[in-house]
């Protein structure tokens, strides 16, 4: 006989300002087989947990019901709870009165209150058949994926490897390093970022537990948590980096000269390049698409300078197999093109440039010797505009959200401009200055009284040209008045953007992204670093717009993460997956083309008892399944079930209202 134990919460105020909490209780008090039934304020509090755990013993309960917030907030909180006082964690049943009734119906108390009672009623009706289940255990592969060679990816794979656990670390560039190897100083200390950054990166390429796999990408995720396969393509450099050493006599004589990325193409590089001097590894490699002997079979002068041979131009791509547990996904950022804004004239006039492009100019290891320059006539600018919110929090023509850094490193420029140019002056419009990190404010207010910045709050509405000056035409806010300023160079502070590869990442990984195409994590608030896919977690700009501090902690949180999952040799997993029903399987195969998660694969089992002939069936991999029952809804022959949504448990709640 059912005995049913239904709790219900208060949320502080959250749920008990738009429901009648003692009125639900009553309610559920007349519901058959309800033994118990009682309020708290804070349900998943010690005392609230205690609650349930005493009623469970001295009202001999089989199953529980807590009506409270989203399942997803608290439920292995209130499963615990059942574990502790000796009943299966799997006979509870979450109502969220919450999410479904207060905060949707805030100006009908009433109807949240009657929707509240109805939700009650039917998980009481769904908990009544419910079964107990028990955990899944998959065996672990001690060894973690990092993609992306950053700040973000380097700190992660240090924080694994400094536990014993081996890494494979793919970078897609030559060299890892990532955005913060272009930066020259960071804010707010004005630490040399190459002092900070190349430690670290030389740690990465001699650290025995980690496997450094530059130039390459990963092709193929197959496998569930714990036991991924990857493919990573490994790109041909055409040099024999176990030979090579570095000497770079084979860039110098090089006759190719392209555009150079890594300082945003204000100078050139050579078709045989290391991307920059303090590069990990510091070794060369060879750009396919400009490199005069692979393209016509003519030069090869690189090849006849080298000494010790290393160039190899029969060199192919390499696929690496890796046997791994879990991922580490740190691909970065990129900066939006401001291109959309025609009225300030980008594309037009060559002395608008981007806030990457003025840090590669200040920069000591830069295209122009640390000095700022005006790309039309190498001239050094005394008055610069940086127009902050480029894109930035505009819906009309960029994004909605901000990008966190830009008010920060816009100050920073502030000052480095100074410290180059003495006698210079920085205008700086701006919409508001969100500076919210340890010593940020103080770190703006000294570019304003150091440097003597002037601060405009306003938008900048049109940029021209006049002779060799760009006008810009503003508003300043705060005299309520037209601004116009005569510059030497503009400096757009354009909004950050994920890096343009995310969406084919997370298609390829089975996880989301958003419309921006940042890599969705599992809960913003409790879950920051993980995804909806077990054992694949997310550090830095990957997820959102972050500083460098921000990152740092958040790959260490995911290396935390990481270690903890491998913490024992197996993994414990939610049971709450699904099964076939050999018996019933036409063999359609429809739930192999609907399940997002590659759960379900084929077998062939004997047509029936003692017979030859054999059939085709489906077969789900319970490491992989996560239970969203796409499965059982495509299902013509009904041959699939859910643990925890069986037809009964569906059915029940129907009935009950």
């Amino acid at each position: 006989m059912a005995r049913v134990g239904v709790f219900v919460c208060f949320c502080g105020a959250n749920i008990a300002d738009f429901v009648d909490v003692p009125t639900v209780v009553e309610e559920a008090k007349k519901i058959r087989d309800v033994k118990f039934a009682i309020d708290y304020k804070y349900m998943c509090s010690d005392p609230g947990q205690q609650m349930i755990r005493d009623a469970i013993v001295q009202h001999r309960l089989t199953s529980i019901v807590v009506a409270a917030c989203s399942p997803r907030m608290h439920e292995k909180t209130f499963r615990k709870a059942l574990s502790d006082a000796g009943m299966n964690p799997y006979l509870l049943e979450c109502a969220n009165i919450r999410e479904h009734s207060s905060w949707v119906h805030q100006k009908d108390k009433k109807g949240a209150t009657d929707k509240a009672g109805d939700l009650v009623r039917m998980a009481v009706a769904k908990s009544i058949a419910n079964e107990q289940l028990h955990e899944i255990s998959v065996p672990v592969t001690k060894r973690a994926l990092v993609i992306g060679g950053g700040i973000a990816g380097i700190q992660a794979a240090l924080d694994i490897a400094d536990a014993r656990i081996p890494v494979t670390l793919v970078e897609r560039s030559p060299s890892i390093g990532g955005r913060m190897s272009q930066l020259d100083e960071t804010f707010p200390t004005l630490d040399c970022s190459q002092c900070i950054l190349t430690p670290k990166m030389v740690d990465v390429a001699s650290h025995p537990y980690i496997e450094l796999i530059p130039y390459s990408e990963v092709i193929e995720l197959d496998g569930y948590v714990g036991n991924y396969k990857a493919k990573i393509r490994k790109k041909a450099s055409y040099v024999n980096f176990k030979t090579c050493t570095g000497c770079g006599a084979c860039s110098q004589k090089c006759p190719v000269k392209v555009p150079n990325e890594y300082n945003m193409g204000i100078d050139k590089r050579k078709a045989i390049y290391t991307p920059f001097p303090q590069a990990v590894p510091n070794k060369p490699v060879i750009d396919a698409e400009h490199c005069t002997y692979l393209l016509k079979g003519k030069c090869g002068i690189c090849a006849k300078v080298c000494e010790k041979g290393s160039i190899d131009y029969k060199m192919v791509d390499e696929v690496i197999e890796r046997e791994i547990g879990a991922v580490v996904v740190a691909t970065g950022y990129d900066l939006w093109d401001a291109t959309p804004y025609e009225e300030y004239g980008v594309g037009r006039y060559k002395d608008i440039i981007n806030s990457l492009e003025f840090e590669r100019m200040v920069s000591a290891n830069g295209p122009t010797g640390g000095v700022p320059v005006r790309p039309s006539d190498g001239k050094v600018p005394k008055t610069v505009v940086f127009i902050k919110c480029v894109g930035s929090r505009d819906k009309a023509k960029g994004i909605e959200f901000c990008s966190k850094i830009c008010c920060m490193y816009t100050a920073k420029h502030a000052i480095l401009l100074h410290h180059k140019v003495h006698d210079s002056r920085a205008y700086i419009f701006y919409m508001d200055i969100r500076a919210a990190g340890k010593g940020y404010e103080e770190f703006v207010n000294r570019a304003q009284v150091e440097t003597g910045a002037v601060y405009l709050r306003g938008r900048v509405s049109k940029i021209y040209q006049k002779g060799d000056k760009l006008m810009v035409r503003g508003e300043d806010g705060q005299l309520g008045q037209e601004v116009e300023v005569e510059a030497d160079l503009v400096v757009l502070a354009t909004a950050v953007i994920p890096d343009k590869g995310n969406p084919a990442l997370a298609r390829l990984l089975g996880i989301s992204y958003d419309k921006y195409g940042y890599l969705s994590e599992a809960h913003p608030k409790l879950r920051p670093v993980e995804t909806a896919k077990a054992g694949i977690f997310l550090a830095g700009c990957t997820q959102a717009p972050k500083d460098i501090p921000e990152t740092v902690a958040q790959a260490s949180a995911c290396a935390a993460k990481v270690c903890g999952l491998f913490a024992g040799d197996t993994i414990k997993k939610d049971p709450m997956v699904s099964t076939v029903s050999k018996e019933f399987c036409s063999g359609c195969q429809n739930c192999v083309k609907v399940c997002p998660y590659q759960a379900i694969v084929t077998e062939d089992i004997p047509l029936g008892h003692g017979a030859k002939e054999m059939r085709t069936v489906a077969k789900i991999n319970e490491g992989v399944c996560q239970g969203c029952g796409s499965c059982v809804a495509i299902c013509r022959s009904m041959a699939i079930n859910l643990a925890g949504f069986t037809d009964p448990q569906i059915i029940n709640e129907i009935v009950a209202i």
